[in-house]
């Protein structure tokens, strides 16, 4: 990590969180360097749709050159649903595999817009990368695999329900 200039940082520090977009924006000013690979879904998901992008890779500047990943598990799936399997369970089971399949695509580079905000941007890139894998958009964070879900979105999602009923 150190040879390729990894920028690592603490999530749940928010002093690090500028630290990290300071280090970020230093890294894409300078020209020498190599762009800098980020997912801003923060988690994995099983390949149907593109979550919520976290924005903080989205407020740096820069051009974004986004790249839509989608793994085909005819052969064995690289997916790792960490409530059903452990992690040796999991490496079994890639290890196994006939083999792990990925398509790759590399879109497009995009900037942001004048008057866009981060939010917006982070969500317009999100949705060219899930057309380009026929995936689906959602609209909330990965992070809720492994939370329990607020009361306050499950409500708002109930109103909206009542209404098309």
């Amino acid at each position: 990590m150190q040879t390729s200039q990894h920028v690592l940082f603490e999530r749940s520090e928010m002093k690090d969180r500028h630290l990290v977009r300071k280090k970020i924006r230093e890294h894409i000013a300078d020209k020498a360097k190599l762009p800098i690979l980020i997912f801003p879904e923060g988690t994995c998901i099983n390949n149907t749709s593109v979550m919520m992008f976290k924005k903080g890779s989205f407020e740096v500047g820069g051009t974004i050159h986004p790249v839509a990943i989608k793994y085909d598990p005819r052969f064995g799936d690289a997916f790792w649903n960490s409530t059903k399997h452990s992690m040796m369970t999991y490496a079994f089971n890639v290890l196994t595999s006939w083999a792990i399949v990925c398509n790759v695509w590399y879109l497009p580079p995009m900037v942001q817009e004048e008057e866009e905000d981060a939010v917006h941007f982070a969500n317009r890139v999100k949705a060219v990368i899930a057309a380009q894998g026929g995936m689906s958009v959602l609209p909330w964070d990965g992070g809720l695999k492994r939370k329990k879900v607020k009361e306050s979105f499950k409500e708002e999602q109930q109103k909206k329900y009542c209404q098309i009923v």
